[in-house]
């Protein structure tokens, strides 16, 4: 079984980009779940329709947790309190915790974790520290307070390689139209001591799809965007370039982007 975390600041389309990964690995007839850490339960919600309202947290038995969505993907959302009450980190740890415990999740060839983006709480780093996940990814743009948020999590990636397996696989561009965008992050990734595995464009079918509550694939199946996210499945499922990364100084880092953003 593989196991994947894509981690992203808030508002970046970590889960936009997850959800249309799941569809596109369905689509090749793996088996797949899509486990969304987030407090909003909103992972899962192109791939099921709806949001979902029935969490980890909230429930007892397995069959009230996991949910059938697009193509046969199962969707589980680990919940967490509700804005103000309580910490959403420790929500993630509780959820994950149970569910390994029900043993709900033993026939997929492949788990994808949407996690928010804040590694500085230990309950968003579990799905590293605990060998949850072992292959991680990081969506990014090329603005600087995306990349800021990246560079942080390659920290957290660097410190619990060094205790067990995992690896970043590499930065997943998602486009926002800034000067040198692409440039900016492939060199980025290189200071890291990785590689940028995909560059997505910005386009308006994404929102489209969102509007829809659809994914692109299931939306507009023959469009480009689709084709970028199947390219961007295989090249993560045949992703041989594990590393441990370097992550950068704060001072280094709006130095780059200052190079790329003139």
């Amino acid at each position: 079984m593989k196991k994947i975390a894509i981690y992203g600041k808030g508002g970046i389309g970590k889960s936009t980009t997850t959800s249309n990964l799941s569809a596109a690995f369905s689509e090749e007839g793996l088996k797949v779940c899509q486990i969304g850490c987030d407090p909003k339960n909103d992972s899962t919600r192109l791939l099921l329709g709806r949001i979902c309202s029935q969490t980890v947290l909230d429930m007892v038995r397995d069959n009230d947790i996991v949910h059938t969505g697009y193509n046969g993907i199962k969707c589980v959302e680990a919940g967490g309190p509700e804005p103000g009450v309580g910490c959403a980190g420790r929500g993630i740890i509780v959820a994950l915790e149970k569910l390994r415990s029900l043993e709900v999740l033993t026939d997929e060839d492949l788990i994808m974790y949407d996690v928010l983006g804040d590694v500085v709480c230990g309950g968003f780093a579990v799905p590293i520290r605990e060998g949850y996940a072992t292959d991680i990814y990081i969506v990014s743009s090329g603005e600087l307070m995306s990349l800021y948020a990246a560079n942080n999590i390659a920290k957290g990636v660097k410190r619990f390689a060094m205790r067990g397996g995992v690896r970043l696989g590499g930065i997943i561009g998602n486009g926002r139209n800034t000067p040198n965008e692409q440039q900016l992050l492939q060199e980025f990734a290189k200071r890291l001591h990785t590689q940028l595995i995909a560059f997505i464009p910005r386009d308006v079918i994404v929102n489209k799809a969102e509007n829809n509550r659809q994914t692109v694939l299931q939306y507009a199946p023959e469009s480009a965007q689709a084709g970028v996210y199947r390219k961007l499945a295989h090249d993560i499922w045949h992703n041989e370039n594990m590393a441990i990364p370097t992550p950068m100084s704060f001072e280094e880092l709006e130095k780059l982007v200052a190079e790329y953003g003139n």
